[in-house]
């Protein structure tokens, strides 16, 4: 059942947890935000055409689950590989792209915004997954650290080709 007619006070099971906690707590936040940046990685994922890239999205998708589990307490850690995978998109997409000289207006084409966005989504969910661990509320592999901030970067290169492949790599006038 979805629901269960009783209401939860502002309470929520969390998987590896005894207690029930406060959906403003850390953890709760935490898996939020993670939650929040693999759907909107489904939304970009649905706008993708090329196959390959497609690909890239849900297997960050699989791995952003490896991260809640983690999160909510279940023995499960990001493995070295997929920092490695992040890594190696990363540099190739740089291969292709000028030196950065300035920041960049987003919304050059609706693609690049969708990885702009899901940048500033996957941003907040380091933030607060960086707020589990320092609070040492749950263990925290510093893998799973890595993995974000890799996250947040790839997108911005996926935000930046995009932009680049239409010609409307525009940086703000100051």
């Amino acid at each position: 059942m979805l629901y269960t007619k009783k209401g939860d006070d502002g309470k929520t099971n969390i998987f590896g947890c005894n207690q029930r906690l406060s959906k403003s707590s850390a953890i709760t936040e935490a898996l939020g935000c993670l939650d929040e940046i693999n759907s909107y990685l489904g939304v970009v994922k649905s706008k993708i055409i090329d196959d390959k890239n497609k690909e890239i999205i849900h297997r960050i998708q699989n791995d952003l689950f490896i991260i809640q589990a983690e999160v909510a307490g279940a023995d499960k850690k990001i493995k070295e590989e997929e920092i490695k995978f992040l890594e190696e998109i990363i540099s190739n997409i740089e291969k292709e792209l000028p030196p950065i000289k300035s920041f960049l207006i987003s919304g050059a084409n609706e693609i690049s915004a969708s990885f702009d966005f899901a940048r500033t989504i996957a941003r907040r969910a380091e933030r607060r997954v960086v707020a589990v661990a320092e609070e040492r509320i749950e263990k925290i592999d510093s893998k799973t650290l890595v993995f974000l901030n890799r996250l947040s970067s790839l997108l911005y290169a996926f935000a930046r080709l995009t932009a680049m492949e239409s010609g409307a790599e525009v940086s703000p006038k100051y």
